[in-house]
C-alpha cells in the first residue's frame, strides 16, 4: 500500500522552516502599511485617494521587480535572490529616516516603492521554493501551510499600527463632539504635530530594517538547497507556454483580482469605522480581529483540503466572501462593519490556492510563471485608489460613499468564484 506522502518531508525540514519564517517578515510589512493611507491622509492633509498613493507606491514596487527577481533567481539560486530581497527591504525601511526628516509625502513613497522591490524578490523566491520542497501532490497544501505564518506577521505588524503608531498621532485627537481638532489649529501648530507624527510613522519601519539586516546576515551563514531555480530556460518560450496554459493565464487574473480585494477591505476598514465615529487607533483593533480570523481560517482550510478539492474549496469561499461583503455594502452601522470583518474568514485561503492551482504542472517554466503571480500583486495597488476616490465623494444616491465603494472587492470575489469553478471543471476532465 503506498503511503501518502507528507507535506514536509524530514529533508527539507530546516529549509522549510527558514524560508516559511520569510513569510512573516513580509506579511509584518503589508500591515503596517495598509494603516498608513489613514494616518497620512491626516497627518499631510490630503484626499483618500491621494493617500492611496501609499497603496499604488506599495504594490506597485511588486509588479515593477517581479520578472526581473525571476529572472535573477534563475541565473543565480534562491538563496542569492532570497539576500538581495532582503537587502533592498532593508533600503526602502531606513529611508524613512530622511523622508520624516524632509516631511515629503513623495519620498515617503519613493521609500515603500524600494522596501517592495525587496518583497517582489523575497515572494518570487519563496513562494515557488516552498512548493518544490517536495511531492508535487502536497505542494497547495504545503504553501498554505507556509503562508499561514504569513497573518502572524501581519497581525504583530498591525498591533504595531495600532498600539505604537495610530494611537500616538497627534494629528488623530478628537473633542468631546468626536470631530478632529488637527484642522482647526493654526499652521504652526499643524507644523509641529506634523514634524512629531512623522518621526512617529518612521520609528517602527526604522527598527524593521535593522531587525532584516540582521536576518540577512544569519541567512547568509546558512547553506540553501539548490532545488527549482537549474533548469535554465529562454524567457520568451517560458512566456509563451505560460501564456498557453488557460489554468495559469486565468490564475494570474484571479490573483489580481483577489490582491485588490484584499488590500481594499484591510486598508479601508479604517475609514469604514471612522464614518460610526470610532478613532483610527480604534478601527485598527478591527483589523487585528479580521486578521486574527483570517489566521485561525487558514488553518482550517488547510486541514480541510485534506478532504476536498481545492479548487472547489476555493469557489465556495469566494461565494461566502461575496455574502459577507454584501452585508458590509447594504447594512450600515456596526452590523456592516461586523461583515466587514468576518469577510477575512473567506479570504484566507485565496492566495495560495490560487498560486497552487496556477503553478500546478508548469514544470520548469515555475519561476517564471511564479514572476507572474507576484506581479499579479499590482491589484494592491490599482484599486484601492479607485475605491478611495468614491469613499471621497461621501454619498452616493441613498448610500453612504464608504459603504458603496466596497461593490469593488464583491465584483473581485465574483472573478475567484468564477476562477474556482473553471479550474475544477478543467480539473475533472481530464481526471
Amino acid at each position: 500500500m503506498t503511503k501518502n506522502p507528507k507535506i514536509v518531508e524530514k529533508k527539507y525540514l530546516v529549509p522549510f522552516i527558514l524560508i516559511t519564517s520569510l513569510f512573516a517578515l513580509w506579511g509584518f510589512a503589508n500591515d503596517i502599511t495598509n494603516p498608513m493611507v489613514a494616518a497620512f491622509k491626516t497627518v499631510m492633509e490630503i484626499s483618500n485617494a491621494k493617500a492611496s498613493l501609499v497603496q499604488f507606491a506599495f504594490y506597485g514596487g511588486y509588479a515593477t521587480m517581479a520578472i526581473p527577481a525571476a529572472l535573477f533567481v534563475q541565473k543565480f539560486s534562491y538563496k542569492k535572490g532570497i539576500l538581495l530581497g532582503l537587502a533592498l527591504y532593508a533600503t526602502g525601511a531606513l529611508l524613512f529616516w530622511p523622508a520624516a526628516q524632509y516631511q515629503a509625502f513623495g519620498f515617503f513613497l519613493v521609500s515603500l516603492y524600494i522596501l517592495t522591490f525587496g518583497l517582489a524578490f523575497l515572494e518570487t523566491t519563496a513562494n515557488p521554493f516552498i512548493l518544490s520542497l517536495g511531492s508535487e501532490e502536497t505542494s497547495t497544501r504545503r504553501l498554505n501551510l507556509a503562508q499561514s505564518f504569513n497573518p502572524m506577521g501581519s497581525l504583530l505588524g498591525m498591533f504595531v499600527a495600532s498600539r505604537i503608531v495610530l494611537a500616538a498621532l497627534e494629528s488623530d485627537k478628537r473633542n468631546a463632539a468626536g470631530e478632529l481638532i488637527f484642522p482647526t489649529l493654526d499652521e504652526a501648530s499643524k507644523a509641529a504635530i506634523r514634524a512629531s507624527d512623522l518621526m512617529i510613522i518612521r520609528n517602527p519601519y526604522v527598527v524593521l530594517g535593522v531587525i532584516v539586516i540582521a536576518i540577512m546576515v544569519v541567512i547568509a551563514s546558512v547553506r540553501m538547497p539548490q532545488s527549482g531555480h537549474a533548469n535554465h530556460i529562454h524567457p520568451m518560450q517560458s512566456f509563451r507556454r505560460l501564456v498557453n496554459n488557460k489554468v495559469y493565464r486565468e490564475g494570474v487574473i484571479a490573483q489580481v483580482f483577489y490582491v485588490a480585494a484584499q488590500i481594499m477591505c484591510w486598508t479601508f476598514i479604517i475609514q469604514y469605522a471612522d464614518n460610526l465615529g470610532i478613532d483610527k487607533a480604534t478601527a485598527q483593533m478591527y483589523n487585528i480581529a479580521a486578521m486574527s480570523i483570517f489566521l485561525g481560517s487558514r488553518f482550517i482550510s488547510t486541514f480541510l483540503m485534506k478532504y476536498v478539492n481545492s479548487r472547489k474549496l476555493l469557489m465556495l469561499f469566494a461565494i461566502g466572501a461575496l455574502v459577507t461583503i454584501s452585508g458590509a455594502i447594504l447594512i450600515e452601522g456596526m452590523a456592516g462593519l461586523y461583515c466587514l470583518v468576518a469577510t477575512s474568514a473567506f479570504m484566507s485561503l485565496m492566495f495560495p490556492t490560487i498560486y497552487g492551482i496556477a503553478l500546478e504542472g508548469v514544470g520548469k517554466d515555475a519561476t517564471l510563471g511564479a514572476a507572474g503571480l507576484v506581479m499579479a500583486i499590482v491589484g494592491g495597488a490599482l484599486m484601492p485608489p479607485l475605491q478611495g476616490t468614491i469613499i471621497d465623494m461621501g454619498e452616493i444616491g441613498f448610500m453612504k460613499a464608504v459603504n458603496f465603494s466596497f461593490i469593488l472587492p464583491f465584483i473581485c470575489f465574483i472573478v475567484i468564484a468564477i476562477y474556482g469553478y473553471r479550474s475544477y471543471k478543467a480539473q475533472l476532465s481530464i481526471s
